[in-house]
């Protein structure tokens, strides 16, 4: 069988910021919490897009699953250099071995190729320059430090 493998291009890079401080957590079910994070800014940077995530617009919250698998599904906006509002839906996955995990936890640096975390988001934007965003399939590539997330972002060809 031939199967073709999609390119990618490299869009943009977001630095995602959190306020200092424990994060929210709840029980949902006997084995699973929720959790929340605000957003408290950050800067996005990239060929494609740059500008800035706008504090206090958003957050995620987090679902830590019984497998050790936890399920992001955050909400936040951007707003491009030219003044310009996206609103970001980011859902995906991270997990990590339990020791790796621990380290994460306690705001430890983990190597990124220790910790898999990819997200696939999704974008609302006015018509114009940055429409394109709305119809373009997207894979993102995370990585996790104690006050900051990383997160890469790339355009499906």
């Amino acid at each position: 069988m031939n199967v073709n493998v999609p390119p990618l291009d490299f869009a943009f890079r977001i630095k995602m910021h959190f306020p200092p401080g424990p994060r929210l957590r709840f029980p949902v079910s006997a084995d699973e919490v929720r959790g929340f994070v605000s957003v408290a800014g950050g800067q996005v940077e990239g060929p494609l897009l740059s500008g800035e995530v706008v504090a206090g617009s958003g957050g995620d919250w987090p679902l830590f699953r019984s497998d050790g698998v936890v399920a992001f599904d955050a909400r936040y906006l951007i707003r491009a250099v030219d003044g310009t509002i996206i609103q970001v839906f980011n859902r995906g996955y991270a997990h990590a071995p339990a020791d790796v995990q621990a380290r994460i936890e306690r705001g430890q640096p983990v190597d990124p190729s220790e910790n898999y975390f990819r997200v696939a988001p999704v974008f609302e934007t006015e018509p114009g320059p940055h429409d394109w965003l709305t119809r373009t399939v997207f894979v993102g590539f995370g990585e996790k430090h104690a006050d900051h997330s990383f997160f890469d972002f790339f355009a499906v060809r």
